[in-house]
């Protein structure tokens, strides 16, 4: 027998739990009621491709409409029926316990909202989507394309195949399911981001940005996965964590920490990189800027949202027991994410890039309760980022569905100056915003103001008092522009040759409407959200 096949052997055998057969597979087993969201939302996105090569132009954008919207769901239903379930399914793959489940309702409801801005603007005369993307911004095949009418009804199945992905990253419980998760929540994300009807050039260079970016964190983390793997000898979260503590060897020696840390670095590098922590921020003014502002909306709120679930997941779990270790460094990120989100938000000028530094700065708001983890506070830190992360996420989607409406002859009118008076011409759209715009900066009577109180509460419990003077201190200079726009609407004269407001067709009514109600109702009411986030704060090993 070779060399080749003794090991194949030996690892089957041990595979196989040293039952009398060596060479017997056993199938994994799979537990579908507890991942039924992640398996409709994957369905959906599947019947969704095999509809744009099978199903009549003509009726093809009302029917992937329908069925990405009904498979969102049909998943978050299926999220509420697994609402008692505390288990590790998969093989130790995939984690479905409160905390992954909150996060998948989260993503779920907030993607409702993010689909039904971009089905309004995915077909039609007036739709935020180029007619084909392999056409040359301004060419003739273009104008032949947009004179045909063509839409591109594809951007649902992959928006769905990023929504799947964003469930799977949230709750995978291995650092390769983890890595496969983020990489098909990402790649539809760069073919979105690309595909503006208007300022094409601006859309294509984000995407290239985003995608090459995006190339070296997933360099990044598979680089990380190797240190780790080879310090703990597997990749799932609870051999990493009893490899940290000491319980499991290798080679009966006990293993140096170089590995470890150096996989530590380089795993949060990469998920810093999603969720737009500083320094590894940059590419969020540009992409959302050149991305469709419905996409923008989508991505802003969910991949921000799975991101903070697979980082929570990954530091409280899995390198929960090197917290003396990378907590100083999470302490320098927080501060340096809300002190950049602040500070270059102020010199802003066009409001999807003020947005973009907006959501740097809570990212560092939401990094502040993580980085001043302690074993006393470790629930609190869980239960405040998760509240804070359902907040935020339809503060942004509300936001952005106003950005949708403002519109001149080129499109939308995102340049600052162009927003002059908006409040004398349209007062009840610019009142909406500016009353997201104030919750954003956490003021009484909305979700930010518990929102940031419970992430800051957090981190002064696990000892991080000098990140909440930080936070307050970032939390005063956002206030300052979303002010500046404030006052822009409501106190200045409008322009003659001023921007339109235009009238919101029903998806994009629903998505505001769906953003004020928990904006609002969080404001007043908090408690039984943070009483539910409270009681999924635990994370499964």
């Amino acid at each position: 027998m070779t060399a080749g096949s003794l090991l194949l052997t030996s690892m089957v055998s041990a595979a196989g739990g040293g039952n009398s057969d060596p060479l017997a597979i056993h199938a994994p087993s799979i537990e579908y009621a507890a991942l039924a969201p992640m398996l409709i939302v994957f369905g959906a996105a599947t019947v969704g491709v095999l509809i744009e090569a099978m199903v009549p132009r003509r009726i093809r954008a009302v029917t992937q409409t329908t069925l990405a919207l009904g498979g969102l769901v049909a998943a978050l239903f299926a999220v509420l029926l697994n609402a008692n379930t505390r288990k590790i399914v998969v093989e130790g793959a995939v984690a479905v316990d409160g905390p992954a489940l909150f996060i998948q309702g989260t993503i779920l409801a907030v993607s409702i909202g993010g689909l039904m801005l971009i089905a309004d603007r995915s077909f039609g005369a007036d739709t935020d989507f180029v007619a084909q993307a392999a056409d040359v911004p301004g060419s003739a095949d273009e104008r032949a394309s947009v004179r045909a009418g063509f839409s591109h009804t594809e951007v649902f199945p992959l928006a769905m195949f990023a929504v799947a992905g964003m469930l799977l990253f949230a709750s995978a419980n291995d650092l390769i399911t983890m890595f496969v998760a983020l990489e098909v929540l990402s790649l539809p994300l760069y073919l979105l981001v690309g595909m503006a009807r208007r300022r094409r050039l601006l859309s294509q260079e984000a995407a290239v940005k985003y995608f090459l970016l995006g190339a070296f964190s997933s360099a990044f983390f598979v680089y990380g996965l190797a240190m780790v793997y080879g310090f703990a000898g597997t990749v799932q979260f609870s051999g990493i964590a009893d490899a940290i503590s000491g319980s499991s060897t290798i080679g009966g020696s006990n293993r140096g920490d170089s590995l470890a840390l150096l996989g530590v670095a380089l795993v949060a590098i990469a998920l810093l990189f999603k969720l737009s922590g500083a320094p590894f921020h940059w590419w969020t003014p540009d992409v959302y800027q050149g991305a469709p502002t419905s996409i923008t909306g989508f991505m802003a709120a969910g991949t921000k949202i799975a991101a903070f679930g697979a980082l929570m997941r990954v530091f409280f779990v899995a390198f929960g027991g090197l917290s003396w270790d990378w907590r100083p460094i999470m302490w320098a990120v927080a501060i340096l994410t809300m002190a950049v989100g602040a500070i270059v938000g102020v010199t802003q000028t066009d409001v999807k890039r003020l947005l973009a530094y907006s959501s740097v700065a809570h990212a560092g708001f939401l990094l502040t309760a993580i980085a001043a983890l302690a074993p006393a506070s470790a629930r609190d830190s869980a239960s405040g980022v998760m509240f804070y992360l359902v907040a935020y996420g339809f503060m942004t989607i509300g936001a952005f569905a106003i950005v949708m409406l403002v519109r001149d002859g080129d499109g939308e009118a995102n340049h600052l100056s162009r927003w002059v008076g908006l409040g004398r011409r349209s007062p009840l759209i610019a009142g909406i915003f500016a009353f997201f715009l104030l919750a954003l900066a956490g003021l009484p009577g909305t979700s930010g103001l518990w929102a940031k109180v419970a992430v800051f509460k957090a981190a002064g419990e696990g000892g991080g008092w000098p990140l909440v003077v930080v936070g307050v201190a970032a939390s005063a200079l956002t206030a300052y522009y979303y002010f500046r726009i404030v006052v822009l609407m409501f106190f200045q004269e409008p322009l003659a040759d001023g921007p339109t407001v235009e009238l919101p067709k029903f998806f994009t009514s629903a998505a505001i409407g769906l953003g004020l109600a928990v904006t609002v109702v969080l404001g007043v009411i908090p408690q039984p959200l943070f009483n539910l986030a409270d009681k999924a704060g635990l994370f499964l090993r």
